[in-house]
């Protein structure tokens, strides 16, 4: 089984551990330096970075969210000399004001090794030739995919998101190996690439894609997989952690997220208490930093629901944490009529009918306090909303209105799919 970093990824659960202790104690020393991060540390109770002697001194230590790296904008939570930062990327802002991770050329390089990893892990290797579909600019996607493809030493195709036609040529005449893209992009490049003319519908070359920044189900995965002939990889990371593949991937055997074990401690709580919970049940991923430089993150909770599968070695070879491929945001929840689900489970539902196509939206309209759901999906002749309806009755547990729409109708967007749609009806 390839590996990038067979020692780094090999290492004995003793060996992570102290690691992981070395690491915490030189990111605490490191943001202790920092104003921001020490009046939040000290109101959360710390004294001093001496205080935490062990691991298990962790779960002492205050959460740091989203709201800190806001109120932080734009440098307040720089740890080094303003000299030694490179480069930095930042969220869409879209919410409110975005969030800023900055770089030192260490930061770069520990984000190029943890992307290197992943595309080892997905069976790409020197020379072949990857595609990547994310944006290049503010957004951490295009960037971190590049940085990661120079260390691996792969050949490079900076294609950007969007252009559909253009991207399937560029598959085409440069034999692309593998690409990176948000999943709800592929059923755009599917639909186009059906759209060709005989003998240019498929596309021999390629053979992995690594898919981020949303979740999907394993319908879609499968869905993917055949029509495109390609393995699905999942990979993981965030703005805060550093960007794409900072935290890790599923390897081939898809059977949970291996977590870079050497460069963050792994956290599972509950959203509502954040007290750690038991190995196997779900709750909110948290990661604390060890290596990074200009912005460590200490406890930061990341919203995203997972729950731990493993921390025995896997059948690839890696000794590292593996959680679950996340199922959902605690932000992201949906409570409509008394029933909490999320997007994914919509997802998965819909997958599960015959006919039923990719697209698919959710529109909350909320009346008076009450809250209506509607969700409109693309499905081939003969399916019916009754059909539909009925069945999201019986995985969700309510019946909701809708659609069913031509294959084709409903819109389209070059990056991450708008799978859910608030109305703030006045009444």
């Amino acid at each position: 089984m390839s590996m990038w970093n067979r020692e780094k990824e090999t290492l004995s659960r003793d060996e992570y551990a102290r690691m992981q202790l070395s690491g915490l104690k030189k990111s605490l020393s490191r943001v202790w330096g920092n104003e921001f991060y020490r009046e939040r540390l000290r109101r959360g109770g710390l004294g001093s970075p001496e205080d935490v002697k062990s691991l298990y001194d962790l779960v002492s230590l205050p959460f740091f969210t989203k709201d800190d790296f806001r109120e932080a904008y734009p440098l307040k939570m720089n740890c080094v000399d303003r000299r030694d930062l490179l480069e930095f990327h930042m969220s869409s802002g879209s919410t409110g004001t975005p969030v800023v991770m900055a770089y030192t050329k260490n930061d770069l390089l520990q984000w190029a090794e943890c992307m290197a990893r992943c595309y080892a892990m997905a069976g790409l290797d020197k020379g072949d030739a990857l595609q990547i579909m994310p944006t290049f600019g503010l957004f951490n996607g295009g960037f971190g995919c590049y940085h990661g493809a120079r260390k691996a030493e792969l050949f490079t195709i900076p294609a950007s998101s969007g252009n559909t036609e253009r991207q399937l040529r560029l598959m085409r005449d440069f034999r692309t190996k593998g690409f990176v893209s948000v999943v709800s992009y592929v059923p755009r490049l599917i639909e186009k690439l059906d759209a060709c003319p005989e003998g240019e519908r498929d596309l021999p070359y390629l053979k992995v894609g690594i898919f981020g920044s949303e979740t999907f189900s394993d319908e879609t995965r499968k869905r993917i997989e055949s029509r495109l002939g390609i393995e699905c990889f999942d990979i993981y990371g965030m703005t805060e952690t550093g960007g794409i593949g900072t935290t890790g991937q599923d390897c081939s055997h898809h059977c949970g997220l291996h977590v870079w074990e050497d460069q963050y401690i792994t956290e599972i709580v509950d959203p509502e208490t954040g007290k750690e919970v038991p190995d196997g049940e779900y709750g909110e991923v948290v990661f604390t930093s060890l290596t990074r430089e200009a912005m460590p993150i200490i406890r930061y909770r990341t919203h995203d629901i997972s729950r731990i599968i493993s921390r025995e070695k896997c059948a690839c070879g890696r000794t590292s944490l593996r959680i679950d491929r996340i199922t959902g945001r605690t932000d992201d929840m949906l409570i409509v009529k008394g029933v909490n689900f999320y997007p994914r489970q919509v997802e998965q539902a819909l997958k599960e009918i015959p006919g039923v196509a990719d697209e698919f939206q959710i529109i909350l309209d909320e009346h008076n306090g009450m809250t209506d759901v509607t969700i409109n999906v693309e499905a081939a002749p003969g399916v019916t909303g009754h059909t539909v309806a009925k069945h999201l009755r019986e995985r969700l547990g309510f019946l909701p209105k809708g659609d069913v729409f031509p294959i084709g109708a409903l819109p389209r967007t070059e990056g991450k799919a708008k799978r859910v749609i608030r109305k703030n009806a006045q009444g």
